[in-house]
């Protein structure tokens, strides 16, 4: 059986995307598309060499993800060569399927590039979800924070390069100090590099089948991420899209786009429904919910399905 060529795909292969200010995302490689996950599901059932449509392949491929059968989608892989500030890098490998060979300060200096927000990136801590921020800080705040973020930076950039017996351009260590700490050698890079933070970039090679790159996608592509990772996984997903199109327009119908309802959900909906014939508290709507995560989580549902106003409907 011959490898699956996907056109799309190849031209966009070694083709880097920028990121950030110095980060980027290029697709190196990639194992199937569509068409190999629709083989290795016929598999199953015995079906081999039948040719189907393409009508035939969409739908099987969009009940497969519909309904949670997932082991065919782990046909397809692709390799991407990434470069990302080191806080981003902690969040993604997270994912832990991930097969990851990342670049080494113990076999290298570390190169002086380093990661400043932007304005839209720095907001005030959010007092509802702990992991993010929420309102934008003021203007005066914001270019406080990006010059101090960038004078330390520097500062430990150039005591790193100091330690490791480079010339810096600020001396920081007395003149015959330094002279003797580069005629042995300097500090060992592996120990060196603890005094850098983790705006530094590091650049890794990441390969990943599609199932599990649909996983990582729907929590880093999701408004609650953090927005310097979500730039991240969106270009994954431009890229995914040009290696599976079918399948990633499916994921973004019953994945990316979609909504879970919880018991609770249903049966609180259920109850708005009835709001006014029998006379149901808006406390006691809301009461079924044990938490208030669960409860937020519940009420931005119902305001994306346009049922808010059931909640707060006068009873006759």
């Amino acid at each position: 059986m011959s490898r699956e060529i996907v056109e799309a795909a190849e031209s966009i292969l070694d083709k880097p995307v920028q990121v950030l200010d110095h980060g980027f995302v290029t697709l190196v490689e990639y194992m199937g598309g569509d068409a190999s996950i629709v083989k290795a599901a016929r598999n199953c059932v015995g079906i081999t060499d039948e040719v189907r449509t393409r009508e035939e392949d969409v739908s099987l491929i969009r009940y497969l993800l519909r309904n949670k059968h997932t082991s065919p989608f782990e046909f397809v892989e692709m390799i991407f060569h990434m470069k990302m500030p080191v806080f981003v890098a902690r969040q993604m490998i997270r994912h832990r399927t991930a097969s990851v060979s990342e670049a080494s300060a113990r076999y290298s200096p570390v190169k002086e590039e380093f990661y400043i927000p932007d304005k839209h990136h720095i907001n005030f801590q959010s007092a509802l979800n702990n992991q993010g921020g929420m309102w934008v800080a003021p203007e005066e705040i914001q270019h406080r924070f990006q010059e101090i973020e960038e004078y330390l930076a520097r500062a430990s950039f150039e005591a790193y390069n100091t330690f490791i017996g480079k010339e810096p351009s600020v001396q920081i260590l007395e003149k015959d100090v330094f002279d003797g700490l580069v005629t042995s050698g300097g500090i060992a890079r592996e120990t060196a590099r603890i005094m850098l933070p983790l705006a530094m970039y590091t650049s890794w090679y990441w390969k990943m089948d599609l199932h599990n790159l649909m996983h990582l996608l729907k929590l880093r592509m999701d408004s609650h991420a953090q927005s310097e990772i979500r730039e991240y996984a969106n270009i994954m997903f431009t890229m995914a899209k040009k290696v599976a199109p079918i399948t990633m327009e499916a994921f973004e119908d019953f994945e990316l786009f979609s909504m879970t309802l919880t018991k609770d959900d249903i049966a609180a909906i259920t109850s708005l429904r009835n709001h006014a014939k029998k006379g149901t508290d808006d406390d006691d709507v809301l009461k079924r919910f044990k938490t208030r995560r669960e409860k937020a989580e519940f009420l931005e549902k119902i305001t994306e399905l346009g049922l808010l106003d059931l909640l707060y409907a006068k009873h006759p």
